[in-house]
């Protein structure tokens, strides 16, 4: 496809780009459509629209996904911090646009129609949150009389305040985890951690006191039996329908009754579909997009790279976790999406901007040292 002899910005990219990594996120991406094909014209066709149109949304939704993540890739370490920095200044804005002008949801703001697309900024607002704090870590780690990780909980704590009064609980939970992982990984005290860990039980008893939306939500889950939880109901029986190797394509039962079929529950779509089976190879091709980003980070000598990487790969799994087990009924509904297989153009292209960034990040480097195993973070938890 390629020759080393050529010299050009491509070549490069291709080869040092992870191409099993690449090879891994476009299979999962491919799962998507193919699940949207599946799962999506029942839902469709209840609320007006016809048939195919979630599934001709969600593949015109994959081209500019796809050609963000490339172009993201292409990007180098200096070009990959500041593109973040400027993206999450922007969408923190846009956040703050939200609670005034946001489209009003089930009781929630946390969409702005721009040019007659809905677009939900929280979803940019998390990798590009994640590379800067995992910025600033490094750079604290490196130069301790920074007050850099004063600046990062100031950032944490600017962004929590927007997502609580749209509100949305589910991404408060999944930006406070991705950045309590990268506080971890760069080394704290234990006090810390236990202060930390109190902190977010303190802050999820206040949303249940402080938010009906919340209450609501965590009432239902804790009895199963309400007529409230129709949708939760409905998505087991559809993981239960399908047996080992599914209905077939188009011929679940229970499928036809789940509402979010195409988007937050479209794993237990899949397993009604298409079997266990399947459903097991997806989260193995979720996990291992997991695992062997986190296996890059390890093989870079720059110590942003290994935060930005970690944090990256982190969010992309504990996301990918939380719709796993709202639709094993683990959990309670919170409109979080897996990642490239729901519908949903905000949060693909946002996933895939995140996931350029690892592609970028792990690329070789002639001018860094390799490493093999898997070296310490300097300044790993003390006591």
């Amino acid at each position: 496809m390629f020759s080393r002899a050529q010299k050009t910005p491509l070549v490069e990219w291709w080869f040092t780009v992870d191409r099993t990594l690449l090879a891994a996120i476009l299979l999962l991406m491919m799962f998507g459509m193919g699940l949207s094909f599946a799962a999506s014209p029942p839902v469709a066709e209840r609320l007006g629209y016809g048939q195919w149109y979630f599934t001709i949304r969600h593949f015109l939704f994959l081209f500019p996904a796809i050609g963000v993540m490339l172009g993201t890739s292409l990007m180098t370490l200096r070009q990959i911090r500041w593109t973040a920095l400027a993206v999450l200044i922007v969408s923190i804005g846009l956040l703050a646009l939200t609670l005034k002008f946001g489209v009003e949801i089930k009781g929630a703001r946390r969409w702005l129609l721009i040019f007659g697309t809905s677009v939900q900024p929280s979803e940019f607002v998390k990798p590009a949150f994640a590379v800067i704090i995992a910025w600033l870590f490094a750079e604290h780690m490196q130069k301790p009389d920074m007050p850099a990780r004063l600046i990062a909980f100031a950032i944490l704590a600017t962004i929590l305040s927007l997502l609580m009064m749209q509100p949305d609980f589910g991404q408060t939970v999944l930006i406070t985890l991705t950045f309590a992982a990268v506080l971890f990984i760069s080394g704290i005290s234990w006090w810390l951690i236990m202060g930390f860990g109190v902190a977010a039980a303190a802050l999820s008893t206040g949303a249940y006191a402080l938010f009906p939306h919340v209450a609501r939500r965590v009432d239902l889950f804790l009895n199963p039996e309400s007529i409230g939880n129709y949708q939760v109901n409905k998505a087991l029986q559809s993981l239960l329908e399908g047996g080992w190797f599914g209905q077939g394509p188009g011929e679940a039962i229970v499928r036809r009754y789940v509402p979010d079929a195409h988007a937050d529950f479209v794993f237990s779509a899949a397993a009604g579909e298409f079997g266990i089976l399947f459903s097991m190879l997806l989260v193995f091709v979720i996990g291992f997009v997991v695992v062997r980003a986190l296996w890059g980070a390890q093989q870079r000598s720059n110590i942003f790279a290994r935060l930005a990487i970690s944090a990256l790969a982190l969010q992309f799994g504990m996301q990918a976790i939380i719709n796993l087990m709202v639709n094993l009924s683990l959990l309670p509904p919170k409109g979080m999406t897996l990642p490239f297989v729901s519908y949903g153009g905000t949060s693909m292209i946002a996933t895939a901007f995140g996931m350029g960034m690892v592609l970028s990040l792990t690329r070789r480097k002639p001018e860094e040292r390799q490493i093999s195993g898997l070296p310490a973070f300097r300044g790993a938890v003390t006591s």
